[in-house]
């Protein structure tokens, strides 16, 4: 039986391919280090903005190098930070996450990415293609940001149908002192895999 929640991301990974994808991943836009692919077979194009590892190529999910229609599965794991203040530039312990995930200027600058590459992710998948796009909510400077329902909305204004959704539960998660301190809103030990089905062609985006 396939779960909708788990504490291992790979669980969750091989649960989404079994229930909907007709392929292994074929497209990682921002590959990282490949933790996901532990147990599964490596994509055929790997990408990253600043690629770790030598075989990734260097793209932009806004932009892939890539014709039109040619993906039938793919995982999308892009940064969920926005923030240009002090933090930044701590240099001690706090600043692990920035440290660890890439980081916006601001939130809408964020979204903005999420919607370009949403659109171009439309673009290369064919129809009824797989897209898997894991994402986390967040509280940024005393605001909650629910950033999975903000993606699902954004996702099916382009015609993609939110097929799934599953939840990876964290046991341990980073926290500085400072917020622990300050702390107003429930502490999130939660991220989403999201599962996108590629529907109906895309509309106009003002």
């Amino acid at each position: 039986m396939v779960k909708s929640i788990s504490y291992n991301e790979q669980e969750i990974i091989e649960g989404i391919l079994k229930l909907h994808c007709s392929t292994d991943i074929e497209l990682d836009p921002t590959y990282s280090k490949g933790n996901f692919y532990k147990n599964i077979k490596e994509p055929k194009y790997k990408f990253d903005l600043y690629p770790q590892i030598k075989d990734v190529k260097k793209a932009n999910a806004e932009k892939l190098p890539l014709d039109d229609q040619i993906i039938n599965t793919m995982i999308f794991d892009p940064p969920f930070l926005a923030t240009k203040g002090n933090s930044l530039n701590i240099k001690n312990e706090s600043n692990k996450i920035n440290k660890r995930f890439g980081v916006y200027p601001t939130e809408k600058e964020l979204h903005r990415f999420y919607i370009n590459a949403l659109i171009e992710f439309k673009r290369i998948l064919k129809p009824n293609g797989i897209l898997i796009f894991k994402c986390q909510d967040k509280v940024s400077s005393g605001k909650q940001y629910f950033s999975h329902n903000f993606i699902i909305n954004e996702a099916e204004k382009l015609g993609f149908y939110t097929k799934d959704l599953f939840i990876l539960l964290a046991k341990n998660r980073i926290v500085a002192n400072w917020q622990l301190k300050n702390q107003k809103h429930a502490r999130k030990f939660h991220s989403y895999f999201l599962v996108f089905e590629n529907k109906k062609k895309i509309v106009e985006y003002v």
